[in-house]
């Protein structure tokens, strides 16, 4: 096909580049206008300036894409979502329309994957605790250290996305034993054993990792009631959602030291206060939502791995090629 037009609408918050690798090669495919505020431009006359595109880019500080594009999508032939997330600018109507749309894929998957990995070695040697005993003055490591090992550890994983499944390809070589609850999952990965509901995993694991999405099936879906099912220094890690958790009942864990966490999210505004006491728990380890962040390496030619899928699906796109990684009405419902 000819050069397609391209175009990307931001809100005040906007994180579309204007200039830069991503962009210079996002211009060799196509003409692309980018309107890094659209916030005052009413919905209408947003929809008509869609409409005069080929293909609508949209990530992180977009403005949402007006329902009525459904129903009329005049040139709009393809959404390129740049990164995951998308509910908040593109609702199931415009899935369901028939536009294909795309996220970013298993772009996350290696960062996200090694952030747990991280997390559970760190929490599973008691890391926290030991720079918090050495910058106290102190040297031997306390009463309340247990440790522990990979090796022979009863592993449960709650979510087999390809995050999870990362992991899973991370973790093995170390010798866990791996029980993998995830009702939407048909074959697990080679040497995993199957839990056939929650109750079954936290019954069965030391240390439980969570890579599920967030739903309504899903949200706070971990309780007080299997929180208690987990062994006295049992493991939470958490790299996925916090409102999968109950976080009272888990910081009541916590804060009685039966039970270790490394949480890269928390629940609600995914934060605590400054004073909160978590802040101080020697058997918590907190991440900020940012394991999974990557700004000290560029790859060759500066472009992150979202960036490079997008690329490659607006070319399949040009080469009338199959997209990779579209979402339909399952895949949203299912994705956080």
């Amino acid at each position: 096909m000819k050069r397609p037009k391209m175009i990307y609408i931001g809100n005040v918050n906007s994180r579309m580049p204007t200039e830069g690798p991503f962009v210079d090669a996002l211009r060799e495919l196509g003409d692309l206008t980018i309107i890094r505020d659209g916030s005052k431009m009413p919905d209408k006359e947003r929809a008509d300036l869609i409409r005069q595109h080929n293909i609508l880019l949209t990530m992180w500080g977009s403005m949402p894409v007006p329902d009525e594009i459904a129903e009329d999508r005049g040139n709009l032939e393809y959404i390129c979502n740049i990164t995951g997330e998308m509910k908040h600018w593109i609702s199931l109507k415009i899935i369901e329309s028939g536009i294909p749309v795309t996220n970013w894929g298993d772009a996350p998957a290696n960062s996200i994957a090694e952030g747990a990995m991280a997390l559970l070695l760190a929490v599973l040697k008691d890391l926290h605790g030991h720079i918090q005993n050495v910058r106290n003055g102190n040297w031997e490591p306390g009463e309340n250290s247990p440790g522990g090992t990979l090796e022979n550890l009863r592993l449960g994983i709650y979510g087999l996305g390809v995050i999870g499944v990362r992991f899973v390809e991370l973790v093995k070589p170390f010798g866990p034993y791996i029980k993998v609850y995830d009702p939407y999952v048909n074959e697990l990965p080679e040497g995993c054993l199957r839990a056939e509901s929650l109750e079954e995993l936290f019954d069965w694991a030391q240390a439980v990792v969570i890579h599920a999405g967030l739903t309504d099936e899903t949200r706070k879906s971990v309780t007080a009631d299997l929180l208690a099912r987990l062994p006295d220094n049992g493991i939470i890690i958490n790299t996925a959602r916090g409102d999968i958790i109950d976080q009272d009942a888990l910081f009541a864990e916590l804060e009685k030291g039966r039970l270790r966490a490394g949480l890269d999210v928390l629940a609600g505004p995914d934060r605590v206060p400054p004073d909160h006491p978590a802040r101080k728990w020697e058997n918590c380890i907190l991440t900020t939502h940012s394991i999974g962040r990557n700004q000290w390496f560029k790859p060759p030619g500066g472009l992150s791995k979202m960036e490079l899928i997008c690329l490659d699906n607006i070319r399949r796109f040009i080469n009338g090629q199959p997209l990779r990684f579209i979402m339909d009405r399952e895949r949203y419902l299912r994705s956080t």
